[in-house]
């Protein structure tokens, strides 16, 4: 054998051994600071609705504060009050309708009550309340209907997965989370709905990289590769074909990290950092753009009032 074909089967030998998420592409772009919002604030629940930005409660905001962004004109303004405060809820859009799902409130007391805004008429309904009261869940919307997943229940629970059906007003139970979690984040992507990372017992000193994949046809989940940087507080959307995971909380600090996963290729890579550290925001893509708001800058309960959005480049 010769010695360049020795060397050519040692290095091929070596990044056959390298993980996977070092071997996916990169995400680029490039990340803008946008108006601040009008409230600072963290463990609040955003989404997109209508080509506008809601941010829906949180410490820092009485917990009932929804602000509405305008991306066309770089500014906020705010909307009716969530009919009660809430802290650390989920929220999913679905057909021109903004829902919020679950919550703590007096304290760190778990609520089941889901509300329905209405953009058009700037009013918010009650509609059926989740089997299980949770907080610190994750919600997400597959084949017309809003997956609820994981969180902190009453008796301590964190492996629920309940589904919501908008037209009939009505939640079912599905296969349980196998990996029990609270403040993780949910993408839907690929006719799968992902659990990302999150923490167990609602201490981010017990951070989790695990990603689990349900599939609604079979009821059942499979595990796919871990995130490279276990963390949370984190929020996720899906962005130029990826899972953006940004931002959470460790004992150590807060962080910057932004990762990317391909649901088609099972694989991570990094993307352009935050360009301020924080835990839980949220995120939510608007035209071309990925954008994080809010989130506090140190672990704990710090707020901010900062909105940045990742454009492509």
């Amino acid at each position: 054998m010769s010695l360049r074909l020795a060397r050519m089967l040692v290095a091929g030998s070596l990044l056959l051994a390298l993980p996977a998420a070092l071997l996916a592409a990169p995400l680029t772009g490039r990340w803008e600071r946008r108006a601040p919002m009008r409230t600072a604030r963290s463990e609040v629940a955003a989404a997109a609705l209508g080509g506008r930005l809601y941010v829906v409660g949180g410490f820092g905001s009485g917990g009932a504060v929804v602000e509405e962004y305008d991306p066309l004109a770089d500014a906020w303004r705010e909307r009716a009050a969530l009919p009660a405060p809430v802290h650390h809820p989920a929220a999913a859009s679905l057909d021109g309708v903004l829902y919020v799902i679950g919550g703590y409130r007096n304290g760190w007391t778990p609520v089941a009550d889901v509300f329905a805004y209405d953009p058009r008429s700037d009013r918010w309904t009650r509609r059926a309340s989740m089997p299980t009261p949770r907080g610190a869940l994750a919600a997400a919307v597959l084949e017309g209907r809003i997956y609820a997943v994981g969180g902190i229940a009453p008796d301590g629970g964190s492996r629920t997965l309940e589904v919501y059906d908008p037209q009939a007003d009505r939640w079912e139970g599905r296969a349980s989370l196998p990996t029990g979690r609270d403040h993780l984040a949910a993408v839907a992507a690929a006719g799968r709905l992902y659990a990302i990372a999150g923490r167990v017992g609602g201490s981010y000193a017990r951070n989790l990289a695990v990603l689990e994949a349900y599939d609604p046809v079979t009821d059942r989940w499979e595990r796919r590769a871990d995130l490279p940087s276990p963390r949370s507080g984190i929020a996720a959307a899906l962005w130029q074909g990826r899972i953006v995971v940004m931002g959470g909380e460790a004992p150590s600090g807060t962080f910057a990290t932004v990762e990317a996963y391909d649901p088609v290729t099972d694989r991570w890579a990094p993307g352009p950092s935050l360009p301020t550290a924080r835990h839980g925001l949220g995120a939510a893509v608007l035209g071309p753009g990925l954008y994080a708001v809010a989130g506090g800058t140190m672990p704990g309960g710090s707020q901010s009032d900062i909105t940045e959005v990742l454009l492509p480049r």
